[in-house]
């Protein structure tokens, strides 16, 4: 299993890294016990060695967490964080050594999680849901939001048990300067007729509708337009290539918004879609150049210290209704944690994955913006997460999930068939039928390739 994986991972890691990532690491020594651990069963003496990739919310609070859990369990942890984790923990696992718990979403253009599941080389953790949380006396199925581990993005192989364990969660969506709207006195659209009806009145004052970072923040988007195209039943059909799927109404309503929209979307904005100019395309919005963005809560981190418009103000918003009294949806975009099924020792990572549903890893992750889904965390939230939680509260419905796995297929991701041909719709260079043609074929071969 390591040979094979080494092989695959050696080209894997030749890839670019996803948006909002750059230089910077700390790799972190095992802290002393600084307590009397409670007697969980596990050695004390233990070490795991734990590798999570360092993003907006920065790395101290990965070392707080760790420090929590010693202190509680007795296990020491060895850290590592980084901006670039791929390049960090690549080198030591293709040589068949790997970190205990790796914290690595999967939708990053490295796509190395995705190789883990696609190589069935990620360890099963059903059992975490029924163990104690370390120091509390619920499971951790207890603390767990309903929904969030009975996804795909969870149980990747539809077998009915959990892979990887649900983690920060952000409501996705289309952002866009608030102040700007109250200041012209528009109306945020409810459908896509007034959201193209608004695009032609911003765009007299030349102001775009649309921009977006990178084409792969239309995951969240493409998600959350499949369910207000067609509900949860073609989303789940469309994500597992139903034969004939793409030929439906329902996938044709999909394929015009997308390509209507590149005629709205900021000229520019495929020329900084990629990963070290992606910030560019988001402060599009931030100077009054476009209306709106598809993005993720961490947006008001990323540009915290960005210069913006005077009277700017976040604003976020579901995808509008296909038609008139028809649903709009929010994408939940959430990151994963998850153990390699090289770990050399499973079951204390499994009581670390545990200990990151407890109530004082919550609180350590929420000081740094990042929400852990758990039951009841948006009551202890104010400001901006304030408003952007309350989101399915306001008449949204959360869409998650994402493509199914398939046998890895030389040339065609689900990135590369679905999303990146954004960018070509945008500058023309590619037909929607084009795109349309592209899509059927790779579907064809993904379902034949379909993973169990």
């Amino acid at each position: 299993m390591k040979k094979a994986f080494s092989a695959a991972l050696a080209g894997t890691m030749a890839l670019s890294l996803l948006a909002g990532c750059g230089g910077g690491s700390s790799a972190t020594p095992a802290p002393a016990d600084t307590g009397s651990p409670a007697d969980t069963g596990s050695p004390a003496a233990e070490t795991i060695q734990v590798a999570a990739i360092e993003t907006a919310y920065g790395a101290d609070m990965w070392q707080e967490v760790a420090d929590a859990f010693t202190a509680q369990t007795g296990i020491a942890v060895d850290l590592i964080t980084d901006k670039k984790l791929e390049d960090v923990i690549g080198p030591s696992m293709q040589g068949g050594e790997f970190p205990d718990v790796i914290h690595l979403a999967t939708g990053r253009e490295a796509g190395l999680t995705e190789q883990f599941i696609k190589d069935h080389n990620i360890l099963e953790i059903t059992d975490v849901l029924s163990m104690t949380v370390p120091g509390e006396e619920a499971k951790v199925s207890d603390k767990i939001a309903g929904g969030f581990t009975d996804t795909s993005l969870t149980n990747p192989y539809g077998d009915g048990k959990t892979y990887l364990a649900p983690m920060f969660y952000s409501p996705c969506g289309l952002f866009y300067n608030a102040g700007l709207f109250e200041e012209k006195g528009w109306t945020v659209p409810t459908t896509w007729e007034e959201m193209w009806a608004l695009g032609d009145k911003a765009a007299a004052e030349d102001i775009a509708l649309f921009t977006y970072p990178t084409t792969g923040y239309f995951d969240a988007f493409f998600y959350a337009l499949m369910y207000s195209a067609g509900g949860p039943e073609f989303f789940d059909q469309a994500t597992h290539y139903t034969e004939g799927i793409w030929d439906t109404p329902e996938a044709k309503t999909c394929f015009d918004i997308v390509a209507k929209l590149a005629t709205y979307t900021n000229p520019v904005t495929p020329a900084q879609a990629n990963d070290q100019d992606f910030t560019q395309n988001q402060q599009l919005v931030l100077d009054n150049k476009a209306l709106f963005m598809p993005n993720g809560t961490w947006i008001v981190g990323e540009m915290a210290d960005a210069p913006r418009a005077d009277g700017f103000q976040w604003g976020m918003t579901a995808l509008p209704a296909v038609e008139e009294g028809g649903d709009s949806y929010s994408y939940t975009w959430f990151e994963q944690a998850w153990i390699p099924a090289g770990a050399e020792h499973p079951d204390a990572a499994k009581e670390f994955i545990a200990f990151l549903y407890s109530d004082s890893a919550c609180e350590i992750f929420a000081k740094a913006g990042a929400i852990q889904p758990v039951l009841n965390i948006a009551d202890k939230l104010d400001g901006d997460n304030q408003l952007f939680y309350s989101i399915y509260d306001n008449g949204a419905k959360a869409a998650m999930g994402n493509f199914a796995t398939f046998t890895p297929i030389p040339g065609i991701e689900v990135r590369g068939v679905f999303f990146d041909p954004v960018n070509s719709l945008v500058s023309g260079s590619m037909t929607e039928d084009d795109w349309i043609a592209s899509v059927k074929s790779a579907s064809e071969q993904m379902r034949v390739n379909l993973q169990s």
